[in-house]
């Protein structure tokens, strides 16, 4: 699987083919270092190792720096493993835009999603409520009910649906299409939305 790292740079619309305004995130995709190459003799499969960003040595640990080393690059923030990738590069070399990606190509994006904080179970679970008010509710229209604990379980099992933090997770979005390539600039557009906030890390996969 082919894939690059980018960073979301925010939403935009272009016009289609057809005269449809599309709308579609921007990301930016700087020229990834390869920092690793995996075979199957040596590691039981095949990979290519890609790093994005730049890291300050001193928050960087020993063996990290000497991996780097090896690579003949700094330090990077994010590493990501794109197993059997067919792109053919050393270590040590870029891989670009144009390198995997084309105009019609359909991709995956994954990105960590915007953090809401402690939410209720109307929207972090999309519960109704008790919406009806005229029975004797007083202040109950979002509460999650019952949650089925007696002296039997006597606890609450795993996996309820409660109240709690949400957001902040890893999301992977499929089938979303290649708009352009902007490759001077070191950009791509893909249309829909794609998780996280502006400035976020986004793996873009083929």
């Amino acid at each position: 699987m082919n894939g690059l790292i980018g960073k979301k740079i925010g939403m935009t619309s272009v016009f289609s083919e057809d005269g449809k305004n599309v709308a579609c995130t921007v990301v930016e995709a700087l020229p990834n270092i390869v920092t690793q190459v995996k075979d199957v003799d040596t590691d039981g499969y095949s990979a290519l190792q890609l790093g994005y960003g730049s890291a300050k040595v001193k928050n960087t640990t020993k063996p990290m720096l000497m991996h780097f080393e090896k690579a003949g690059t700094t330090p990077k923030a994010k590493l990501v493993e794109f197993r059997d990738c067919s792109i053919q590069k050393g270590l040590g070399e870029e891989v670009s835009i144009g390198d995997v990606f084309e105009v019609g190509d359909v991709v995956n994006a994954i990105g960590t999603s915007k953090g809401k904080g402690f939410q209720g179970v109307v929207k972090r679970h999309g519960f109704k409520g008790v919406n009806d008010a005229t029975h004797g509710q007083h202040n109950r229209q979002r509460a999650p009910g019952s949650i089925g604990a007696a002296s039997y379980p006597a606890r609450v099992f795993k996996g309820m649906r409660m109240g709690g933090r949400d957001g902040g997770r890893r999301v992977k979005l499929k089938n979303l299409k290649v708009l352009k390539v902007l490759e001077e600039k070191n950009l791509i557009l893909l249309s829909g939305a794609i998780p996280g906030h502006k400035g976020s890390i986004v793996i873009i996969e083929k």
